[in-house]
């Protein structure tokens, strides 16, 4: 049986939310953006009547203002993005059982077999469109295809409410035609070197020599190379955590830095994220990683061992040695990444929050500490308590 997977990526979702939680905002270019007196003062995301004047994301503030003068600016609202996102993967669990979120606005889901339930493969994807447009008053795109990279190429064909299918036997079509920047992974340091050596098109990828690719690119040529050949055997992972025994997070960032200052909010950001994860899933692991990838798309990656743990403070702080020793200022960063590993089950120990305790040892206090803080957050949102440097950045 030949795989189905879909991939749902949400149309303009931040200020899609913001239109749909403000009805006004909707007909008029508007954008959310960050605070212009700090390094967070860009457009996040832009909606299409935004885009028609030119303001895309990453664009400075004053340069968008410059462009298109009413454009209206929204202070981002993180709890109402994840509280979206929480409800977008409720209604696509309705439609398969395996369902691999990719980002806070985009999720692969394995259709193989759903056919008999929801129709044929174009059916399946308007009764979901549908259902997230008449639910949540949002936007999707959705990418059709027998793997994850083909659907995800897909998603990016047609926007916005866009519907395509991209099967292997169509790559020379809809595919190949594509300038090798617009192929998903490839950054535009990637793009400069293979333009450098004579490469446009994807279609280029695909005919080129497999090993003189990975000798000019390393393992990423080589992939690279399958991808364009519309090659991908990845699984949706319905539950990455208990399979990969892994919890991550990663940011692409909406600059490239080179100031490791800038770096430390950021993975402390992350860092909390992972630990929330844990925490809540009452896994603890004993190795530490982060990702660091630069603005040539080279990534390389670190790790430690420690004791078993899921304390954010224990998880940053190791990442931040990792980080500081891995640091080069004359190569801008363009992603960070960390992640709690070699998770075991065992090391699963359900605490009470209210369980202080002044004989305990500090971690267990900090534990506590962490625990009630999480309380909050799930309660009352995840920007109702903030560490100082990561409000201090506006983070």
């Amino acid at each position: 049986m030949q795989r189905v997977i879909f991939l749902v990526d949400m149309n303009a979702f931040f200020i899609a939310c913001e239109m749909s939680e403000n009805p006004e905002l909707k007909g008029k270019p508007a954008a959310v953006a960050g605070d212009p007196k700090k390094r967070t003062g860009i457009i996040l995301t832009a909606n299409y009547e935004a885009r028609k004047y030119g303001v895309r994301t990453t664009m400075l503030i004053h340069e968008a203002k410059n462009i298109c003068p009413d454009l209206i600016l929204v202070h981002p609202r993180h709890d109402l993005y994840e509280k979206k996102s929480r409800e977008v993967m409720s209604i696509l669990s309705r439609y398969s059982p395996v369902i691999q979120q990719n980002s806070i606005d985009e999720a692969w889901l394995d259709m193989t077999g759903c056919e008999a339930l929801f129709g044929k493969p174009m059916d399946a994807a308007e009764k979901i469109m549908k259902a997230i447009m008449t639910e949540l008053d949002l936007w999707c795109s959705i990418g059709i295809s027998e793997n994850k990279f083909l659907a995800k190429m897909a998603s990016e064909i047609k926007k916005p409410l866009g519907i395509t299918q991209l099967w292997r036997q169509d790559i020379n079509k809809k595919l190949w035609p594509l300038p090798v920047r617009q192929m998903y992974g490839i950054g535009k340091r990637t793009e400069k070197a293979l333009i450098d050596i004579g490469i446009y098109k994807i279609a280029d990828i695909a005919k080129s020599d497999p090993t003189f690719l990975a000798k000019k690119f390393g393992k990423s040529g080589e992939e690279i190379y399958r991808l364009a050949n519309g090659i991908d055997e990845s699984e949706v992972l319905e539950n990455p955590l208990v399979k990969s025994k892994s919890i991550g997070r990663s940011t692409t960032l909406p600059a490239n830095i080179t100031d490791l200052e800038r770096a430390r909010p950021i993975l402390l950001k992350l860092a909390e994220e992972v630990g929330m994860e844990a925490r809540k899933q009452n896994y603890k692991g004993r190795t530490i990683s982060i990702v660091i990838r630069f603005d040539d798309f080279k990534t390389i990656t670190r790790q430690k061992s420690v004791g078993a743990t899921y304390l954010t403070k224990e998880i940053y702080a190791t990442g931040l040695k990792l980080l500081e020793d891995n640091w080069n200022s004359k190569k801008p960063v363009r992603l960070l990444g960390i992640s709690l590993n070699n998770i075991s089950e065992d090391e699963v120990e359900q605490l009470s929050i209210f369980d202080f305790d002044g004989n305990k040892n500090m971690d267990e206090k900090e534990e506590k500490l962490e625990k009630a803080f999480d309380s909050i957050r799930g309660r009352y949102g995840l920007d109702k308590i903030k560490r100082a440097i990561i409000l201090k950045e506006g983070l």
